[in-house]
C-alpha cells in the first residue's frame, strides 16, 4: 500500500507530515518520466483561437475547451506573479505550472529574484506567442490537421517518490487519510486508505488467532484462506476483505519485520499485539 508522487514539494511536505505523526513508512526514489504525444499550435492567444476555428480533421469542440482551460490556467498564474510569488508556492498548484512558466520565460516576460517570480512591468500578454498542445487522440484526420498544427512529442525524465506505508495502527491510518487528502485525489486516496485498513484488520485477526501458541505457517495460511473473504460490519455499511495465500504470506512478513511475531522452522509465534 503506497502513495506515489512526482512532485518534489509534495514529497517534502508529506515526508514531514509522516515523521511528525509517527506513521511507519519507507521512502523509495526512482527515475520516471512524463510523456506527451500530440500536436501544437503556435501564435498569440488570438492567433491560436483563430487556427482552432478553421482547423479540420480534429475534435474542434474539445480543442476549444482545452484552449479555454489553457487561458484560464495562464490567467491564474499571471494573477500570482503580477505582484511576485515564490516558485515553491506556485509549483504546488501542479506540474502544469512549469509549462506555463517555461512559455513565459521564452517570451522574456518574467524575472527571477531570490526564488521569487514576477511579471515584468509593461508586458502585453496579447502580444506574447504561446504554444497550445493537444493529444493525438483528438485528431481523426492527420492530413487535414497537419496543414495547421505541428506534430509534438515531449518526454520529461523526472524522479518518482513512492511512500510505502507500513502502518498497522488503525488510528494512525485514519490520521494518514486526513493528511494525504491534502496531496492526492479522493479516488486514489480512498483506494489506498481502505487497502491499509483491510491489511490492518487482517493483521490483527492473525495475531488473535495465534494466541500464545506456535502455529505452522502453512496451517495458519490455509485456515485464513478457508474463511476468505472476511466481512466486517461498520456503522456505514460493510467492509469486505478478500485475500490470497500470497497476500497472507506478505502480511506475515510485514508483521515479522515490525516485530509483532517471529517465524522459525516453519512455525509462527506472536511476540506482541498491535495495541
Amino acid at each position: 500500500m503506497r502513495f506515489v508522487t512526482k512532485n518534489e514539494a509534495v514529497k517534502r511536505s508529506l515526508l514531514e507530515d509522516l515523521k511528525r505523526e509517527g506513521i511507519k513508512f519507507e521512502l523509495h526514489e526512482r527515475l520516471s518520466y512524463e510523456s506527451f504525444v500530440g500536436y501544437l499550435l503556435e501564435g498569440t492567444l488570438e492567433e491560436i483561437g483563430a487556427q482552432i476555428d478553421v482547423m479540420e480533421g480534429a475534435d474542434k469542440e474539445a480543442l476549444k475547451e482545452g484552449f479555454l482551460s489553457f487561458k484560464e490556467s495562464l490567467n491564474h498564474i499571471l494573477e500570482h506573479i503580477k505582484v511576485g510569488e515564490k516558485f515553491e508556492t506556485l509549483i504546488q498548484e501542479g506540474p502544469w505550472v512549469v509549462e506555463i512558466l517555461d512559455q513565459l520565460t521564452r517570451n522574456e516576460a518574467i524575472e527571477y529574484s531570490d526564488g521569487t517570480i514576477k511579471l515584468k512591468e509593461g508586458v502585453d500578454i496579447t502580444k506574447l506567442r504561446f504554444e497550445f498542445k493537444f493529444p493525438f487522440n483528438l485528431v481523426h484526420n492527420p492530413e487535414s490537421t497537419e496543414k495547421i498544427a505541428k506534430q509534438f512529442a515531449f518526454t520529461d525524465l523526472t524522479m518518482e517518490y513512492e511512500f510505502e506505508i507500513l502502518e498497522l495502527d488503525i488510528r494512525k491510518i485514519n490520521t494518514l487519510g486526513k493528511l494525504a487528502a491534502r496531496y492526492f485525489p479522493e479516488d486514489y486516496l480512498l483506494k489506498v486508505y481502505f487497502g491499509l485498513i483491510g491489511r490492518a484488520i487482517l493483521a490483527g485477526e492473525i495475531l488473535k488467532a495465534l494466541g500464545n501458541e506456535k502455529v505452522p505457517e502453512e496451517d495458519l495460511v490455509k485456515g485464513f484462506v478457508r474463511v476468505s473473504p472476511m466481512a466486517i460490519p461498520t456503522e456505514k455499511g460493510t467492509l469486505v476483505i478478500n485475500y490470497s495465500p500470497k497476500a497472507l504470506e506478505e502480511i506475515l512478513r510485514l508483521l515479522k519485520k515490525l516485530g509483532y511475531l517471529e517465524i522459525k522452522a516453519g512455525k509462527v509465534k506472536k511476540l506482541r499485539d498491535l495495541v
